[in-house]
């Protein structure tokens, strides 16, 4: 190495970052760099992207220039750089002229190593010809995703940045996000002019975040039992305006809560401030518009709430994502209501681009499946990134199973009721059809004088539009438009009516429906685990009892634990093998921890999570 440091990548790692080992992805990306390519790196927050530049920067020598588009994220980073040895500099508007002339002189000198720039900056020629003058090593674009118009942060001026690679050809560039999905990824490297990228995509999966989507009903209410949950941790509330950031804010602290807001509209030295007192502990909740999270390296965050809807998937994984860096259990509890949902569609209204606007309104689409669907909240996440998992084991869908039921009767209401209908319509218009609703609308069109009109009256319109969600997820419906979407009957949907196809649903949350329906629903847990011990005290395996009852094996495991930690009489060696329990009973007790994932993950993923449910439930319980 000419003008890099000596020594292994292991050896600069220790002496500079106090590491002793890579995180996952770290190592390939690194050895990339250095062999010259041009690299696509998607790695989750907390997965150490910037060690991916940093490293092969002063092993490389030359000058590393990184593309940051924020001012405090820049300053951050050099800060945190300079204090492990390393000559690092950014150059941003905030620099008084001194300070611009002399990182300037530096850089003449040779004497800087990574330099960070806003995309405007480097993008300019007359920078760019001085850089021509430079001994370049590497080109760093963070924050990749914002060069797509596919991305959730799409920025103009970062599609100027493929200048870089016309004017530099054999200087390699690396481009790294926390978040995209294939489409993004595709554009990036076409934005940038990647020539033959490794692409390197890690994991989405992040195996201590609790994910769990709430009913929004009294909404600071239920913060308040979640901030009362976590008395002494830190956390992050996310609002989608300035002006309930700052009320929501002043309520806390009203209720002697520890709070501060954070948005754009508060003066660069008071965001600075407060980012500051956050990050050492020195006030434990921040309640904050989207402005607030990128660059935040605080490793303890213990709960991420989102009071209102968030934007998309993408939005929402990102934000999730300062929570539990260090490893630790954490938890995302996402506030939903409908209403919400008008609200973010009203916004979506004022785009002005025919094309970025449907695409806004499918990220939107994605989003209300995530909240309203029954299924593993992180299979439902990474499933958007194109990436597959098994349960979580500790988000809310996986913590409390909705158990399916026989729905053909509904959904044969449902279907039927579509068909009727003067015309093509939305999920809500369709419900209140149902339930009876003698709107304008519905009098003006005649819908009150179908048939189905009314012949869903049983339930509430929450629990109607919840069905007809799962009807839509499962393909009997499908849904056609993205700005005003419209519901259609699939063919499956029309077997349903013509031959009796069966139809299984799960019951939703409870809704506003008669009070009948709500106790039959909450008195059926019990009812339908004394279903399950009464097979398996006949005999039957899981698997069998599955099947006979037309549940899923999980639900079953989620039964007999149940049963376990109440007492009953069930002997473990008949679910788990003598040999399984003691390995899993090491497991729990060696990790200090019975967390489902973690065990697991020690077990090298040779039980099943039904099996460490069940020996956990018998070491709580002690039953043999």
């Amino acid at each position: 190495m000419e003008s890099g440091e000596s020594g292994t990548a292991l050896g600069l790692l220790a002496r500079h970052f106090g590491h002793t080992a890579f995180l996952p992805h770290q190592e390939e990306i690194i050895d990339s760099v250095l062999e010259g390519r041009d690299v696509l790196a998607v790695i989750a927050t907390g997965g150490g992207k910037s060690l991916c530049y940093q490293l092969p920067a002063i092993m490389k020598g030359g000058l590393c220039v990184v593309v940051s588009p924020l001012i405090s994220l820049m300053k951050d980073q050099v800060d945190s750089l300079v204090a492990t040895g390393i000559r690092a500099a950014c150059l941003h508007s905030a620099l008084s002229g001194e300070e611009r002339m002399q990182i300037e002189e530096d850089l003449r000198r040779g004497d800087v190593q990574i330099l960070y720039l806003s995309p405007e900056k480097v993008s300019r020629h007359t920078f760019l010809t001085q850089l021509q003058k430079m001994n370049l090593s590497l080109f760093a674009v963070d924050e990749a995703h914002c060069i797509s118009q596919w991305g959730h942060e799409f920025r103009p001026e970062y599609r100027r940045l493929g200048i870089l690679k016309k004017m530099f050809p054999v200087v390699p560039v690396i481009a790294l996000t926390a978040t995209a999905t294939p489409a993004v990824q595709s554009d990036i490297i076409r934005q940038l002019h990647l020539s033959h990228p490794r692409i390197v995509v890690g994991s989405f999966f992040r195996p201590n975040l609790a994910y769990a989507v709430v009913p929004k009903k009294d909404a600071y209410r239920q913060l308040c039992g979640i901030i009362l949950r976590h008395r002494n941790d830190a956390g992050i509330v996310y609002c989608n305006s300035k002006r309930t950031v700052e009320n929501l804010a002043k309520r806390l602290q009203r209720d002697g809560f520890s709070a501060l807001p954070y948005h754009a509209g508060l003066p660069g030295g008071r965001r600075a401030e407060i980012q500051e007192r956050f990050s050492k502990n020195g006030t434990l909740i921040i309640v904050a518009t989207i402005a607030f999270g990128m660059g935040i390296d605080k490793p303890d965050v213990r709960y991420v709430v989102h009071y209102d809807l968030p934007q998309n998937l993408e939005h929402y994984y990102q934000e999730t994502g300062r929570a539990g860096r260090d490893g630790k259990e954490s938890e995302c509890v996402l506030l939903y209501s409908r209403g919400d949902r008008r609200k973010v569609q009203f916004f979506l209204e004022k785009i002005e681009d025919g094309v970025e606007r449907d695409l806004a309104y499918r990220r939107l689409g994605a989003l209300i499946d995530y909240c309203e669907g029954s299924s593993c909240r992180m299979q439902a996440i990474l499933s958007y990134f194109g990436e597959r998992c098994p349960p979580c084991g500790i988000c809310d869908a996986c913590r409390n199973p909705r158990e399916p039921f026989d729905g053909t009767e509904i959904a044969m209401l449902v279907i039927r009721c579509i068909s009727e209908l003067s015309s093509s319509f939305g999920v809500s218009y369709i419900s209140d059809v149902l339930h009876g609703s003698r709107g304008k609308r519905i009098r003006e069109r005649g819908d009150d004088q179908i048939p189905s009109w009314g012949r869903g009256h049983e339930y509430s319109r929450e629990e109607l539009q919840q069905y007809l969600h799962q009807l839509i997820r499962s393909g009997y419906l499908s849904v056609e438009g993205d700005r005003y979407p419209v519901v259609a009957i699939t063919a499956s949907g029309r077997e349903v009516l013509e031959k009796g196809e069966r139809v299984l649903l799960r019951r939703p949350g409870k809704g506003k429906g008669k009070k009948s329906v709500e106790v039959s629903d909450s008195s059926s847990a019990r009812s339908s685990a004394d279903q399950t011990l009464r097979l398996f005290q006949a005999g039957l395996t899981i698997r069998e009892i599955a099947r006979t009852r037309d549940i899923t094996e999980e639900m079953v495991g989620a039964h007999l634990e149940e049963l376990i930690l109440s007492g009953a009489e069930i002997t473990l060696d008949d679910l788990v093998t003598p040999e399984k329990q003691q390995r899993i009973r090491d497991a729990i007790r060696e990790e200090g921890s019975d967390d489902l994932r973690t065990i697991r993950q020690r077990l090298g993923g040779r039980c099943s999570f039904t099996e460490i449910r069940l020996v956990r439930a018998s070491m709580r319980r002690k039953v043999p």
